[in-house]
C-alpha cells in the first residue's frame, strides 16, 4: 500500500500566484447543492447547477445563477454520474471549481482526476486520497500501520465463498459484511451464524455492484452494543490538520444514520480525546487536504474503540458540527480548494486548543417515508407545507415546499432539522417542538418515528447504540393523526365551491319533523310475492318466468344503494326494520329488494359496528314475500381483493342460507373468468 505523506511543517502558500475563481458548479442535486450554493454566494462566486430531465422541477435548479440539463438519455441517476458530460459542460461554461456534494461522484477518483486534467479545481481531496480512503481495506491497513485499533477482519477483499467461510470461522460470529468501495449502508449485512454467510455474502456483493460499480466486500467483527462515533477533520494544502470534535451517529436504521448528535453525550473524556487525536494523526499522515470524516465504533461492553473507515467528503450530518463550532465546513472546503491555509486571513481558524465546542446540536432527517408501512418511500405532490422555525432551529432542505413533486428516482430526504442549545435536554426539547410544528400533507413522512426516537429514554440519556431501533419495537408504535386542519379546509372549500344551504345564510324556522313509517295492518301476514313464486317454481323455472314477463319488473334499491350512496352508509338496521313491515305489505308487487352486498357488508361492520348477517336475517323475517337481491363482486365477493375460490363459493352458500334469493354478479373490468366461480356457486 502506498501512502501519500506530507511534511508536518506548514507551508507558506502555493508557488504560483493563485488565479481568480469566479464560477462554481455543484455536481449534485437537492439539499446539498443548495447548501453549497449558499456558501459559494457568500464568497462572491457565481453558482452553476446541473439537473437531470427527471429532476427539471427540483428546487436546486432555481437556486443557482445558471442551470443546465445534463446526461440526456442516461436516466435520473445516470445523468449525475456522467463524468464526461459534466466536465465537458464545465469547460464550455468556464467553470473554475466543481463541488461534488455527497453521494453520486463525491468519492470518485476518476471524476476528481478528470477535473484536474481539464484545469478545474475539485473541491475535495486529491484523487490519490480518494482512491486510498475510498478503499476501506486499504484504509484499515493505514490505521494498523499507525497503531490505531481496528476490528478483526480481512486484509483484502473477499472473492470466493469458501474463502469467506474459512475467514469467518477465524474472526468468529457475529460478523458484518461491508462493501469495500462505498458506504451509506449499501452492501452491508450482519451475519449471526455460518449457515447465513453464503446467501448474505451474495446479497452484499450484488448490492455493492449495483450501488458502487464494484462488488468487492470485506469481513469484519460485528459489535452488538456499539456507539458509532465520527470525528470531523479539516486539512489544507500546506500540511496543516485540525479536528472539529466528534459526532454521535449511533441511531441508525439498516446501517443508515437517522439522528445525529454533536458532541457525543455520556462519552468518557479520555475516549473523546483519543478518537480526535487518532483522527488528526491519520489525516496528517496522508496529507489530507479538505473536509473529511473518520469513523469509529465504541464497544460499550468492553469500553474499547476501533477505526472503521474514512469518508473523504462532506457528510449529511455536518450541520451539527457547524452549529457547535461556528465553523462553516462547506465554505472551508471551497477556501481550502482555492489554496488558502487553515490559519491564514481568509479562513482565520483558531488553533486546535481554541476550536469552540459550544452546547449541543441534534439533527433529524425528515424523509418522505411511511414508517407505518416498513418505511416505504412515498411519492406525489406536497399539498401543504408548514415549516418549523424559531430560536435554536436550523433547516437544510431541498424539496420542502407546497406544490413540490416528490419523484421515485432519488433519495427520500426532504429536509434536515438541526436544533441546538446550551444543554442536551434543551436541544431535545427544541427538536421535539420543531418536529411537531411541521405540517406536511400530500406525502407520508417519518416525523412520527422521529418524535418517538427523540422521546426515547435510552436516546435521551446518550446511551443509544447502533441497534437501538432494531431492539426497541415501541419506536414503531404511532398515535393516529387526526389531521383536523385538512378536514376543516376540505369542508370549507367544498361549501365555497358547491354551496350548502345549511351553512350559507340558511335559518331553520322550526325543528325538522320526525319521519313516521306508513301505517299498515299487521294482523294478517304479508301478501304473497316473488319469493313464494321462486320457492314454488325453483330457480330455473323462475328465471324463465322472469324473462317472459311483458310488464316492467322493478327492483327497489333503498336498502342498499340509497343507504350506501345517498345516505353515506349511516342507515342502521334499526331504521331499516322500522319500515320493513310497510315494504312487505304495501309493495308486494316488487320483483326484488336490492339490500345487501357491494360495500354495504363492509360499511355495516366498519361504521355502524353491526353484524351484517344479523341484519340480513332480521329483514328476511320481516319481509318474507319479496325476493332479496345482492350485489356480488365476482372474485372479490364483498371485499376489496381477490379471494380463493373456496372462500367465494362458501360465502355464496352462506348468503343463500341466510336469505339471499338473487345474486347480481359483476366484475369491475368486465373480465368473465373473474365471475365464473361465483356464477357456478350460485347455480
Amino acid at each position: 500500500m502506498t501512502v501519500a505523506r506530507r511534511d508536518d511543517a506548514p507551508r507558506t502558500g502555493p508557488e504560483k500566484p493563485a488565479r481568480p475563481f469566479r464560477k462554481l458548479l455543484v455536481a449534485n442535486r437537492s439539499e446539498i447543492a443548495i447548501r453549497v450554493f449558499r456558501a459559494a454566494t457568500e464568497l462572491g462566486l457565481r453558482t452553476v447547477a446541473i439537473y437531470a430531465q427527471e429532476d427539471r422541477l427540483s428546487v436546486h435548479r432555481f437556486k443557482a445563477d445558471e442551470a443546465y440539463l445534463i446526461g440526456e438519455g442516461k436516466g435520473p441517476v445516470g445523468a449525475y454520474l456522467d463524468i464526461d458530460g459534466i466536465v465537458a459542460l464545465a469547460v464550455e461554461k468556464g467553470i473554475d471549481l466543481i463541488h461534488p456534494g455527497y453521494g453520486f461522484l463525491a468519492e470518485n477518483a476518476d471524476f476528481a482526476r478528470a477535473c484536474q486534467n481539464h484545469g478545474i479545481t475539485f473541491v475535495g481531496p486529491r484523487p490519490e486520497l480518494l482512491e486510498l480512503m475510498g478503499d476501506k481495506v486499504a484504509a484499515r491497513g493505514l490505521a494498523q500501520k499507525l497503531g490505531i485499533p481496528t476490528l478483526p477482519g480481512t486484509e483484502n477483499p473477499v472473492e470466493e465463498r469458501a474463502e469467506a467461510l474459512k475467514i469467518a470461522q477465524e474472526i468468529g460470529f457475529p460478523l458484518i459484511i461491508k462493501a469495500a468501495f462505498g458506504g451509506g449502508g449499501r452492501g452491508m449485512r450482519v451475519v449471526h451464524k455460518s449457515s447465513e454467510l453464503v446467501n448474505l455474502l451474495d446479497e452484499a456483493r450484488n448490492e455493492a455492484e449495483r450501488a458502487f460499480g464494484n462488488s468487492a466486500v470485506f469481513l469484519e467483527k460485528y459489535i452488538p452494543r456499539a456507539k458509532h462515533i465520527e470525528v470531523q477533520v479539516l486539512g489544507d494544502k500546506h500540511g496543516q490538520v485540525l479536528h472539529l470534535h466528534e459526532r454521535d451517529c449511533s441511531v441508525q436504521r439498516r446501517h443508515q444514520k437517522v439522528v445525529e448528535i454533536a458532541p457525543s453525550v455520556a462519552l468518557d473524556e479520555k475516549i473523546r480525546t483519543d478518537l480526535c487525536e487518532a483522527s488528526v494523526r491519520m489525516a496528517r499522515e496522508i496529507g489530507y487536504d479538505n473536509a473529511g470524516t473518520i469513523e469509529f465504533l465504541f464497544d460499550l461492553d468492553r469500553e474499547e474503540w476501533f477505526f472503521i473507515e474514512m469518508n473523504p467528503r462532506i457528510q449529511v450530518e455536518h450541520t451539527v458540527t457547524e452549529v457547535i463550532t461556528g465553523i462553516d465546513l462547506v465554505r472551508s472546503q471551497i477556501l481550502i480548494a482555492q489554496g488558502n491555509p487553515l490559519f491564514g486571513p481568509e479562513m482565520d481558524l483558531p488553533p486546535q486548543d481554541k476550536i469552540p465546542r459550544n452546547g449541543y446540536a441534534v439533527q433529524c432527517r425528515i424523509t418522505t417515508e411511511d414508517p407505518e408501512n416498513k418505511f416505504m418511500p412515498d411519492y406525489g405532490k406536497i399539498l401543504t407545507y408548514r415549516s418549523a422555525a424559531g430560536c435554536g432551529i436550523r433547516l437544510d432542505g431541498g424539496m420542502g415546499d407546497a406544490g413540490s413533486v416528490i419523484t421515485p428516482f432519488y433519495d427520500s430526504l426532504l429536509v434536515k432539522v438541526t436544533a441546538f442549545a446550551r444543554t442536551f435536554p434543551l436541544a431535545l426539547q427544541r427538536v421535539d417542538r420543531a418536529l411537531r410544528e411541521f405540517r406536511i400533507r400530500g406525502v407520508k413522512t417519518n416525523i412520527p418515528f422521529l418524535e418517538n426516537v427523540v422521546a426515547n429514554e435510552t436516546f435521551r440519556a446518550g446511551l443509544a447504540t447502533t441497534t437501538l431501533i432494531d431492539t426497541t419495537p415501541e419506536l414503531l408504535s404511532f398515535k393516529p393523526r387526526r389531521d383536523r386542519a385538512t378536514k376543516v379546509l376540505n369542508f370549507l372549500s367544498d361549501v365555497i365551491v358547491n354551496g350548502n344551504p345549511q351553512t350559507k345564510g340558511y335559518v331553520q324556522k322550526s325543528a325538522l319533523p320526525i319521519a313516521m313509517p306508513p301505517r299498515v295492518e299487521r294482523k294478517e301476514p304479508p301478501p304473497a310475492g316473488t319469493r313464494q313464486l321462486l320457492l314454488k317454481m325453483g330457480p330455473l323455472k323462475f328465471a324463465r318466468w322472469s324473462r317472459r314477463q311483458k310488464q316492467l319488473l322493478i327492483t327497489d334499491t333503498t336498502f342498499r344503494d340509497a343507504h350506501q350512496s345517498l345516505l353515506a352508509t349511516r342507515v342502521r338496521s334499526y331504521d331499516m326494520l322500522a319500515i320493513a313491515d310497510a315494504v312487505a305489505r304495501l309493495t308486494p308487487q316488487f320483483f326484488s329488494l336490492e339490500m345487501w352486498g357491494g360495500a354495504t357488508f363492509d360499511t355495516t361492520m366498519r361504521f355502524l359496528r353491526e353484524d351484517p348477517w344479523l341484519r340480513l336475517r332480521l329483514l328476511r323475517e320481516r319481509i318474507p314475500n319479496i325476493c332479496f337481491q345482492m350485489l356480488f363482486r365476482g372474485s372479490n365477493a364483498v371485499g376489496y381483493s381477490n379471494y380463493p375460490d373456496n372462500v367465494v363459493a362458501g360465502f355464496v352458500k352462506h348468503a343463500a342460507q341466510q336469505g339471499i334469493d338473487i345474486f347480481r354478479i359483476f366484475d369491475s373490468l368486465n373480465y368473465i373468468p373473474n365471475i365464473k366461480v361465483a356464477m357456478e356457486a350460485v347455480q
